[in-house]
């Protein structure tokens, strides 16, 4: 078992990577292999759609979006955690999540996912709205916790203090695993479920 997890938060050892090592710890205790990538001080542009990923499998623009990709093919999870600006997730990542669904060539469906948002106050349900809808295209089932996956904190450190959105974020993490085993063990038996009928591009100007 092996979980990507994308940190976008240009704030190295801020609140977001704070929650991300709780989620990490319990990779670790569960001895799930797991690779972190932070994103927020790289030069990460958005998607140009010149369709170059559909012949080549990556993007054109050849940054730690394919090194996310080829490590999301082979991973059974995927977390996002984002700092919210302007109640959404920020720039950077949205660029970054833009290209790499986009350019990924193969099957994410049944890879599990989970998003985080790391906000001073508000619009972190929002943030984490935006985020989810990256693994609903995508077939991808979503861990969930005991309550929206939100955390809060302004100045570095101050997440420490919300006790209840760090547990939330170890209990995910818990149910990720679970889930990633259950599709696992899934799919030799119920495989077959997931031979999707051939699909209709159904065009709302014509």
């Amino acid at each position: 078992m092996k979980v990507l997890i994308i940190n976008s938060s240009p704030r190295l050892d801020g609140n977001s990577s704070i929650l991300i090592n709780e989620i990490e710890k319990v990779f670790k205790e569960n001895e799930i292999e797991y690779e972190t990538i932070a994103i927020g001080n790289k030069n990460i542009r958005g998607c140009v759609a010149c369709n170059y990923c559909g012949d080549n499998g990556k993007c054109v623009f050849n940054d730690d979006v394919n090194k996310a990709n080829a490590i999301l093919k082979e991973s059974n999870g995927l977390i996002l955690v984002s700092p919210v600006y302007y109640a959404s997730p920020n720039g950077t990542l949205i660029s970054f999540l833009d290209r790499l669904f986009y350019s990924a060539n193969y099957d994410l469906r049944m890879k599990v996912g989970a998003s985080f948002s790391v906000a001073r106050r508000a619009g972190a349900t929002s943030s984490v709205d935006v985020l989810n809808k990256y693994f609903t295209i995508s077939g991808m089932p979503i861990a969930s916790g005991d309550y929206w996956n939100n955390a809060y904190g302004a100045k570095k450190g101050e997440i420490k203090n919300d006790l209840e959105g760090l547990r939330n974020a170890r209990v995910v993490a818990r149910r990720m695993i679970f889930l990633m085993k259950a599709i696992n063990d899934g799919k030799e038996k119920y495989g077959n479920l997931l031979n999707d009928e051939e699909r209709e591009w159904t065009n709302f100007i014509k």
